[in-house]
């Protein structure tokens, strides 16, 4: 929402372009909030904010720790279509790993040019597996995710082979680590974790009717998604560096193997590991022929905790002081974007700006309100603007229309959220 009548009338959709540039004040935060505070002012909050020059840094970044392994674009880290189709306008991004088949049927509909959506989780959706099942163009573009007969049973239970397109599909390896007396670290996701365990699968797969296997996937969570240097903590980021010092060799291993395994009953287009964090290790790899990353470009806080990179902060989100309860606080109206995981304060949105600011612990980030503290907290009005940066990269867009886009320090236009295109796909 804008502030004034006179700024009320639509405001063209900003063209990304996400061409390297070599500006670089976005890492200085004493330019890069007051810019943003500038060029945004004429919006009511909660205003998202996406800064060009932080996306460009970070687009080109993720290539560079690519090393030439194409990048498929994990869309639930971004869920913007501009950002999306400007990344895909990029050599070395090519394709996208959505999160819902509705989202990769809409994503096809929106965007022709699009050829290659692989849905990076099983589905159940009844009315997409019979709409992927009955188009031939969408189901010569979509690549399903399955781990495990039932999902096929699914699939055939909605429309039987007969009376549908022949499926494509992407077989999961799990790529946690079965570590000596610590047992599972990494994410619950695929049951095929031996080698022998994806060849059966890819064989039962090949001589069953309606079903093509294409790719092979395998997410090293513990590897991509565990932050090694985490602020403050030390011990921890000593503990998750040793821990995957030792889980990558085994999963190089074990992945080789279960890549020439599935090649035995099927001929593969791709197989895809990795993630932000994870980048340059995975690309190492041999078996990969892509990587699947996203979580970078827009740069959630959660991913400040690496040792060996550090994005921009290309996304935020700014709320405004409304009321001082004291001559100690502040309070902005809203607040509660509280991201996925296990609770935790590391899952809370962060202040960035002004600095020196924090939430109370009785209290935390407000449904309605969030009351701040801390260092100049007492000299903050009713309109000041406070910046936050969401824990994880796409779940800040579940909230809001529309990002604000600023180039340098101008506002350059808006562009739509999912949320703000009407979808919601989980």
């Amino acid at each position: 929402m804008t502030r004034t009548d006179a700024a009320a009338a639509p405001t063209p959709p900003a063209a990304l372009d996400l061409r390297p540039s070599a500006a670089r004040t976005w890492l200085e935060p004493s330019a890069h909030w007051p810019a943003l505070t500038e060029a945004t002012r004429h919006l009511d909050a909660p205003v998202g904010a996406l800064h060009l020059g932080a996306l460009r840094w970070n687009a080109q970044e993720m290539l560079r720790r690519a090393a030439g392994t194409p990048i498929r674009i994990a869309t639930k880290s971004i869920r913007v279509r501009a950002v999306v189709e400007a990344l895909l306008a990029l050599p070395g991004y090519r394709g996208v790993l959505a999160y819902a088949l509705g989202e990769a049927i809409r994503l096809a509909e929106r965007m022709p040019q699009l050829d290659d959506l692989v849905v990076g989780y099983p589905t159940a959706e009844v009315a997409g597996i019979r709409r992927l099942a009955t188009d031939p163009d969408l189901a010569r573009r979509i690549t399903l995710m399955v781990d495990s007969p039932a999902q096929l049973d699914l699939v055939d239970a909605v429309l039987p082979p007969a009376q549908r397109e022949t499926l494509r599909v992407c077989l999961e390896l799990d790529a946690s680590w079965h570590a000596p007396l610590l047992g599972h670290l990494g994410v619950r996701r695929s049951p095929v974790h031996e080698p022998e365990d994806a060849g059966a699968l890819a064989a039962y797969v090949a001589a069953r009717p309606g079903f093509r296997v294409v790719g092979l996937m395998a997410y090293e969570a513990q590897i991509a998604g565990v932050a090694n240097a985490p602020r403050g903590r030390p011990v921890d980021g000593a503990v998750n560096r040793w821990m995957q010092s030792r889980s990558l060799p085994e999963l190089v291993e074990r992945r080789a193997r279960a890549v020439a395994a599935v090649r035995r009953h099927a001929e593969l287009e791709f197989v895809n590991g990795g993630g932000t964090g994870s980048l340059e290790a995975t690309a190492a790899d041999p078996s990969i022929t892509e990587l699947g990353a996203g979580s970078g470009i827009l740069a959630g806080h959660l991913f400040d905790g690496y040792a060996h990179f550090t994005p921009a902060p290309a996304a935020a989100f700014a709320l405004d002081v409304v009321r001082s309860p004291s001559p100690r606080h502040a309070t902005v109206l809203g607040g509660g974007w509280v991201a996925s995981g296990p609770p935790a304060a590391d899952r809370l949105p962060r202040i960035v700006w002004p600095e020196g600011l924090r939430m109370l612990p009785r209290e935390g980030a407000g449904e309605v309100q969030t009351p701040l503290t801390g260092d100049g907290a007492g000299r903050l009005r009713p309109g000041d603007r406070v910046w936050f940066r969401h824990t994880k990269s796409g779940e800040l867009a579940e909230h809001l229309n529309e990002f604000a886009v600023v180039d340098g320090d101008e506002f350059v236009g808006t562009v739509p959220t999912y949320r703000g295109e009407g979808e919601a796909f989980l």
